[in-house]
């Protein structure tokens, strides 16, 4: 019993997906551990595609594997309401990604950078894909560019 419960809370450490919010960490992390980042610009509390993106996509469990295995997940969010608001350090920070990698202001957009912060894809909206053809597109991607 007890080894059946260690293997499944092994299972879950390694199904559950961290967003960093702090984009040189996140570099840094990518390149110590020869991962590729996947930054997202969401607005949690009002964008109605990002939250699909969220639950559709980022949250399934072959997504969440594969990107514990090769991807460090930035989240950069533009929350609306007062109660959900962040701090003034991460907010500047958000925005200079903003003006870097999403100029256009698009929800939600979404690129796979190198470690050194390089774009090697994005994608401008809800991907038109579904969650598996998205995660097959990221691994073909992660492939060839290692």
């Amino acid at each position: 019993m007890k080894f059946t419960g260690i293997i499944l809370l092994s299972f879950l450490l390694m199904s559950f997906t961290n967003w960093e919010t702090n984009f040189e960490k996140a570099k840094s992390t990518a390149s110590k551990e020869h991962k590729y980042i996947l930054l997202n610009f969401s607005g949690s509390d009002w964008c109605g595609p990002c939250i699909r993106m969220h639950k559709e996509i980022f949250e399934n469990e072959s997504f969440k594997q594969f990107a514990g295995e090769k991807l460090v997940m930035m989240n950069a969010d533009f929350p609306r309401q007062k109660k959900n608001q962040l701090a003034k350090d991460l907010q500047k920070q958000n925005d200079q990604l903003a003006d870097k990698y999403n100029s256009k202001g698009s929800f939600p957009f979404t690129a796979i950078l190198d470690a050194k912060g390089n774009i090697l894809r994005s994608w401008d909206g809800l991907p038109k894909e579904s969650a598996s053809e998205f995660l097959q597109e990221l691994k073909d991607l992660t492939e060839t560019n290692h």
